[in-house]
């Protein structure tokens, strides 16, 4: 896959769950049908502030050239967050309050691991992927 769309798609999601956790934690927390209790809702604006920050890193990484050496702490970076997010909403998808929403999430974190964990280990000049 192109780095460059991968960066962007990223930057996209991560934006839209950093501006919903960051302006509307109370109702993020409703959505998912969890308490939002003491300092629930700072922590959820602080966890919208650290996406928007991973946002903004992917759009202007955008353009630079990922995969193999180059641009390898932003890809790891991308690839750390993700992978551990997939394993997180996996475990709680399998629980007994877990809705579809948490299914999704799932999904999408799944493949964003896997699409920087090939762009992690494949030389950006390789068509084929292969190191």
């Amino acid at each position: 896959m192109n780095s460059r769309i991968l960066m962007m798609a990223s930057a996209t999601v991560m934006s839209a769950f950093g501006l919903v956790l960051s302006f509307a934690p109370e109702e993020a927390m409703a959505y998912f049908r969890q308490p939002t209790a003491g300092a629930v809702p700072v922590l959820l604006q602080l966890t919208g502030a650290l996406y928007l920050g991973f946002a903004f890193m992917n759009w202007t990484a955008k353009g630079s050239v990922l995969g193999g050496i180059y641009g390898r702490a932003i890809v790891l970076g991308n690839f750390l967050h993700f992978t551990m997010g997939a394993l997180a909403l996996l475990k709680v998808s399998i629980g007994p309050k877990a809705g579809p929403s948490f299914w999704v999430l799932a999904g999408v974190y799944t493949v964003f691991a896997v699409l920087f964990g090939l762009t992690l280990f494949r030389h950006p000049g390789d068509p084929e992927g292969a190191s």
